[in-house]
């Protein structure tokens, strides 16, 4: 729940002069561990946070939405009799009205609505602000105005559609299904090809999540991103040639130093081999309660995506080096496509406060910014909350 919901509640009858009727929440998510390898048929483990964006609502009379945010001026007012299309000016209320256009295409029921959302993800993140607002928007206006809600699997693949076709980001389905399907002390593990999904626990007891925000805007995200993704289909060409493998999760290390010769391209399959087995290592980690094995993880998962992905950069290896430097730490990686944004760690709590002072220090000393550090939990996924 926010720090304070009754000023969130005072402002929603400030600027709408009626009270909300009810209040949505939708966490951002957090991949443990699997990066850069749902494109090439590995297997992710994502979860929900207790980090995320909340939504108040109440009914209008009329056909219009009217959305504002606490943490981006302005309020978007659209009306609902009329076509729904992407435009550049209203910013972030293109992921609801993108989910509003998606509802009238399902033949579900839309009615106008006043509408406050706040975010506490931090700005820029990459903990899947975008989709969190989309599941929350989908699940928010079925349980407002319609008779059901859809199955969960079904408004995280409707969510996937939005970004993909309304929005225009060609993403995949992990942020909205983590979003959709969280649940509290767990992970997904998610064949990301499949949507075959298994629950894997995740109660930390005496350690905590931390997101470790290097706050860098995430450079050259995209294009290296594109470049990544034709290298791993050559990896893939030559190494199905040799041994029939469909993804190339499937191959082993043997294969690829015996059939890849070029380094780079070497580099990026050693990259999604081993992360994927880093994936399926992690979740016997947790379910043995193995919290020294999961930081051995992240760190050898961070090495990786440095040395063989290539997609960390300065900020985020400083960052990483300074959790693993400071108290109480048993491991940490970026986090996301990299060249900027996150990290994360894993930490003992009682050492949560001079670790984080350590953390600030050390990553002062060797950049130009100041680390933003917030401690989570795991969460249930998109659900109805209370007003008191």
């Amino acid at each position: 729940m926010l720090n304070d919901i009754s000023s969130t509640i005072d402002l929603f009858q400030q600027l709408y002069s009626e009270s909300a009727r009810a209040i949505y929440f939708a966490p951002g998510r957090v991949n443990l561990i699997g990066e850069h390898i749902d494109y090439n048929g590995g297997k992710v483990l994502p979860a929900a946070i207790s980090l995320g964006i909340y939504a108040l609502i109440s009914p209008r009379q009329d056909r219009k939405l009217v959305l504002n945010s606490l943490n981006v001026p302005g309020t978007v007012e659209f009306n609902l009799e009329n076509e729904i299309v992407y435009d550049k000016k209203n910013l972030w209320a293109n992921y609801p009205l993108g989910v509003a256009a998606a509802l009238r295409q399902a033949n579900l029921p839309l009615e106008g609505a006043n509408i406050l959302f706040q975010s506490n993800l931090p700005h820029g993140s990459g903990l899947s602000s975008s989709a969190a607002i989309e599941v929350l928007t989908w699940f928010m206006l079925q349980s407002e105005f319609g008779s059901s809600v859809d199955e969960r699997e079904k408004i995280a693949l409707q969510c996937q559609k939005v970004e993909n076709e309304f929005i225009g980001v060609h993403c995949g389905i992990m942020d909205q299904f983590a979003i959709a399907m969280g649940k509290k002390d767990s992970a997904i593990l998610l064949d990301t090809s499949t949507l075959e999904h298994e629950y894997i626990p995740l109660e930390l007891n005496n350690y905590c999540l931390v997101i470790l925000n290097t706050n860098k805007k995430r450079t050259l995200a995209d294009s290296k991103y594109n470049e990544r993704r034709e290298q791993c289909e050559i990896a893939l060409s030559l190494l199905s040639k040799k041994t029939g493998i469909q993804n190339l999760c499937e191959a082993t290390v043997s294969q690829i130093e015996k059939y890849i010769s070029e380094p780079v391209i070497r580099k990026r399959a050693l990259h999604a081999s081993t992360e994927n087995q880093r994936v399926l290592d992690t979740c016997a980690a947790l379910r043995s309660h193995d919290f020294i094995a999961f930081g051995n993880l992240l760190n050898e998962s961070h090495r990786s995506l440095k040395e063989n992905y290539e997609v960390s950069g300065h900020e985020l290896d400083s960052i990483v080096d300074a959790a693993v430097k400071s108290p109480g730490c048993l491991g940490a990686r970026m986090i996301g496509a990299g060249f900027g944004g996150c990290g994360l760690s894993l930490v003992e709590k009682q050492y949560l406060d001079d670790f984080s002072r350590n953390v600030k220090k050390l990553y002062a000393e060797s950049t130009e910014y100041k680390a933003g550090l917030y401690p989570c939990t795991i969460s249930d996924g998109v659900h109805k909350s209370t007003l008191v």
